[in-house]
């Protein structure tokens, strides 16, 4: 069974060691690989460094494209499942192996990790919050399955669906719409409860200005891919 952690990363570097760290300790029968998203900082100067198992987009190609070519790289190296862990130390590392076993045993095509189930850890800020609970009624309505976590980043899947992400992904803020698409293709999605923390350090990409464009962006994705 080979596993595979995606880290999409860009300007992470004060954060990267530490998830390293986090994977090493705790999911042990894991591979990994960074996808440095042309990072501005001295992202891939630490990897360099730390010999850190990297690859270097030469260009800025967003999250989508970064989680993506980690897609592409798992189908190519023909990994049985893969798991998005995000390089801002937000997502931990000892959650991973009970996602693998449940995915496998349960034979669920993607397994969501939710904070939201328990309600313990880092909750995000109220704003998000809110977001996070449209997009779960939105995904209820258009769906009939609710999901409690739905811009959770945190997501494992299996070869089924990495062969389907490896050759279409959304290029920006792409977990709601691709549930959608997960389910909609008759695929099992699950979650399981999940701790998360706080971002270690740097600035999240989302500002609250560009949380009212994503809201807006997403919902439409969401009905486009509906009306597929």
């Amino acid at each position: 069974m080979k596993k595979l952690i995606i880290i999409p990363a860009y300007n992470e570097a004060e954060n990267l060691e530490n998830t390293i760290k986090n994977i090493e300790m705790y999911a042990t029968t894991f591979d990994y690989v960074i996808i440095n998203d042309c990072s501005r900082d001295n992202t891939k100067e630490l990897c360099r460094n730390k010999n850190f198992h990297v690859i270097n987009l030469p260009v800025n190609l967003g999250i989508g494209g970064a989680v993506q070519t980690g897609y592409l790289y798992a189908l190519e190296n023909n990994y049985d499942l893969a798991v998005q862990v995000d390089g801002d130390g937000q997502h931990d590392a000892k959650f991973l192996n009970v996602m693998a076993d449940y995915l496998l045993e349960q034979k669920v095509d993607m397994v969501i990790g939710s904070r939201f189930i328990e309600k313990k850890g880092f909750q995000s800020s109220g704003m998000r919050r809110l977001g996070i609970k449209f997009f779960t009624g939105l995904i209820r309505c258009l769906t009939g399955k609710t999901i409690t976590d739905p811009t959770s980043g945190l997501r494992m899947v299996d070869k089924d669906i990495i062969r389907m992400f490896a050759n279409d992904y959304p290029k920006d803020y792409p977990e709601p719409e691709t549930v959608v698409s997960v389910i909609r293709k008759g695929k099992k999605v699950e979650e399981l409860p999940v701790v998360m923390h706080e971002r270690q350090g740097g600035v999240s990409s989302i500002s609250p200005k560009k949380s009212v464009y994503y809201m807006i962006k997403v919902s439409l994705a969401i009905f486009i891919e509906c009306l597929r």
